[in-house]
């Protein structure tokens, strides 16, 4: 299969826009705590809907996934589950460092982590370097890194404004030193992901040499990253039913930890967002997967176009639900500019790619 970074380009962000969408089911969930509607959601985003989709596109999904090296299996399921703490810490960055420098800081790391770090650690990233694709697909990389901390700023202006704070920073929680760690973290845990897929090298031979058209062979490689990621949120969220005391809420039963009663607890509606929104949550990789098979030599570069159309279509979904309204010129003349530097992030990254695939 002849590469199409064009094509992958639109994957990644279809990819994008399924990340961006997945929580926007979830507002909707009532009566059900944090925990409960997280995990109930995570059971289709990493347990149902990657093994479903996975059965219906691979040949031989369990004889690809028994005849892998134990050890391949080990370290994707590894990654996964360090993946996992990263985006369970990444609240925790907001909150002792605010949005701005949180999102730069968490967010950017990710990026640079997730793009940089396979390469890097095969030794391949000086190579690509050396060519005008490569030096281009970095340069798209660091814009992106720029449209990141634009977007970031933007939102501190927001939030800044929205809250009446008169020009003056929030310091409210705000520690710098534990946000800073915190961050340091939360973004190299959560660019784990894409160690976990590149770990899954030899998922992916087995996946082709059984007849799996290539533009599905990633989607063994998400079944067990995923099960890392499950597990690390199952312990959590299992702690926190315990804590909270919360667990009857599976049957529509209220908990003492549980939100305030505003009317009987829609039990059906709650298990259908909650479905819809982890499988929108399972479709960024989804299409992650496609876009990675379709860039060729620079595959790499996949994670920070999935960074990028996140960022991109979770602002404009701000805009969509009025998040933005009553921000001032310079406000949105950022996020604008922001949301401007990704989309020409991509089209720097998917040139290079093209150069590459053109030789």
């Amino acid at each position: 299969m002849d590469a199409n970074p064009l094509a992958g380009v639109l994957f990644h962000w279809l990819g994008g826009l399924s990340s961006a969408s997945f929580y926007v089911p979830y507002k909707k969930i009532r009566r059900w705590s944090w925990e409960i509607f997280w995990i109930t959601g995570g059971v289709f985003s990493w347990l149902l809907a990657p093994w479903l989709f996975a059965f219906l596109q691979t040949e031989d999904l369990l004889g690809v996934l028994a005849g892998a090296p134990p050890a391949t299996l080990a370290w994707c399921a590894f990654w996964g589950a360090m993946w996992g703490m990263g985006g369970l810490t990444f609240g925790l960055t907001m909150r002792y460092l605010g949005l701005s420098l949180g999102m730069a800081v968490a967010l950017g790391l990710t990026t640079v982590v997730g793009t940089l770090g396979p390469p890097l650690f095969h030794g391949t990233l000086p190579a690509f370097a050396a060519t005008l694709s490569g030096q281009l697909v970095l340069l798209g990389i660091l814009i992106t890194l720029a449209g990141i901390a634009t977007v970031a700023r933007a939102g501190h202006r927001r939030d800044r404004m929205q809250a009446g704070a008169g020009g003056g920073e929030d310091t409210e929680g705000f520690d710098l030193r534990r946000g800073i760690l915190i961050a340091l973290f939360s973004g190299i845990m959560s660019g784990c992901f894409a160690w976990g897929l590149d770990a899954g090298q030899p998922i992916r031979d087995a996946t082709l040499s059984a007849g799996t058209d290539p533009i599905w062979q990633g989607l063994p490689v998400l079944c067990v990253v995923l099960l890392g990621g499950l597990a690390t949120n199952l312990v959590w969220c299992g702690w926190l039913i315990r804590r909270n005391g919360t667990a009857g809420e599976f049957l529509g039963r209220p908990g003492r930890g549980s939100p305030a009663a505003d009317g009987p607890m829609p039990l059906r509606a709650n298990y259908l967002l909650a479905a819809l929104g982890g499988t929108l949550w399972y479709f960024q990789f989804f299409f992650y997967t496609i876009g990675e098979s379709q860039m060729g030599a620079y595959g790499f570069s996949s994670w920070t176009l999935h960074m990028a159309s996140i960022i991109l279509f979770s602002t404009l979904w701000g805009f969509a639900l009025k998040e933005w309204r009553g921000t001032d010129r310079r406000t949105r003349g950022l996020v604008w500019l922001g949301i401007g530097l990704l989309v020409f992030a991509t089209a720097v990254i998917g040139l290079g790619n093209r150069l590459a695939v053109n030789g």
